[in-house]
């Protein structure tokens, strides 16, 4: 079926929309995409809310602002016969309170007259699970697509998403299922400590291709320190908060603007790098999604420390700005038929998940 896929990140700088057609195990083609940007004042609200759970100020008016933000790309396709929305993530405390999505799926589905599979991460959490990253299952589906098509070789390949946090998904395209083919796990932060540097500094909303890192020096011993973090001894599945790393923001505060952007940059790959110990064996390529993948400084950085062949997913004729929002087309198309989105190896859940929320527009 063709399900449209919806995605608002930890950057916080808009919503993606991507049609995909699929029967949630292979992928039968990619149709229409397309992106909504938040305007400075709507960023500032879902700003305002971050770290916060239902009930607490600001997260309301963040949830509205979600769902009608989704509601408004949602109307471009009118030929998706469901829609994954993914909801804007305010916390992320697996081990203790819980997730928080915000935005009420049963809500989208009445302003859009489509059913709405939502509230992916909650009942992987609930079994035990860290209900994060979600997208490897459709990482293994683009390896296998990828293959066939003669793309890439059939063989273990990593997908590296460069969002507001880093997650990798190691697949190996030659297994069938995906529970038995992904290992996953969040690598650290990525974009979100460089957009917030580069939003209380300077009034925007990320360094712009790497601009800014690029005429600065990192400082090792603070990569160094960050690298200490308990975190990076974990072993995987593993997930982040957005704001885990607050500490690294606070150690670059008192370096020139281009070294503290160059700092976070290096960061940000040292911690992908840091994440290679755990895999079975080293990658074929290291395919990069997210925004991160349009920051020069931050792919030569991957480069220069993994020591790895360090692709856009573009080179696989694939769009990077959309990956996650087709994953949760996909994922919506598996959970309607019952099928697995998270398991052991992706999320440390105690066996295979479907996990979300099914709602009819009334």
């Amino acid at each position: 079926m063709l399900a449209l896929g919806m995605m608002s990140g930890t950057s916080l700088d808009g919503v993606d929309a991507a049609l995909i057609d699929t029967d949630g195990e292979r992928i039968a083609g990619f149709g229409e995409s397309g992106y909504q940007p938040y305007s400075a004042d709507e960023a500032s609200v879902l700003h305002a809310a971050l770290g916060r759970w239902p009930g607490e100020a600001g997260v309301a008016e963040a949830a509205s602002l979600t769902v009608a933000a989704h509601a408004e790309l949602a109307d471009r396709f009118p030929q998706a016969g469901v829609i994954g929305f993914h909801g804007q993530t305010l916390a992320h405390d697996p081990g203790g309170r819980g997730t928080h999505q915000a935005g009420d799926g049963w809500r989208l589905a009445r302003l859009t007259g489509r059913r709405v599979v939502w509230d992916f991460r909650r009942e992987d959490v609930r079994q035990g699970g860290q209900g994060a990253p979600l997208a490897p299952f459709f990482h293994h589906a683009l390896a296998r697509w990828a293959a066939e098509q003669g793309r890439i070789e059939a063989a273990p390949v990593a997908f590296l998403n460069l969002g507001g946090v880093g997650n990798l998904t190691f697949t190996d395209p030659r297994i069938a299922r995906p529970e038995d083919a992904c290992l996953a796990f969040d690598t650290g932060p990525a974009n979100a400590p460089l957009n917030d540097l580069m939003r209380a500094r300077l009034g925007a909303a990320r360094d712009e291709g790497g601009a800014l890192s690029a005429g600065g020096t990192p400082d090792e011993a603070v990569i160094a320190a960050f690298l200490r973090h308990p975190f990076f001894d974990r072993e995987p599945p593993k997930s982040l908060d957005r704001d885990s790393f607050a500490g690294l923001g606070r150690a670059v505060a008192g370096l020139p603007d281009a070294d503290a952007a160059a700092t976070l940059t290096h960061a940000a790959a040292a911690s992908v790098q840091a994440g290679l110990r755990w895999l079975p064996q080293a990658p074929a390529a290291l395919l990069v999604c997210g925004g991160g993948r349009h920051n020069a400084p931050m792919m030569a950085a991957l480069a220069e420390r993994t020591g790895l062949p360090v692709q856009p997913v573009e080179a696989l004729g694939l769009d990077g700005d959309m990956i996650e929002a087709q994953a949760f087309g996909w994922l919506a198309v598996r959970v309607l038929r019952g099928l697995p989105t998270s398991a052991p190896r992706t999320t440390g859940a105690p066996g295979p998940v479907c996990g979300a929320r099914i709602s009819g527009p009334r």
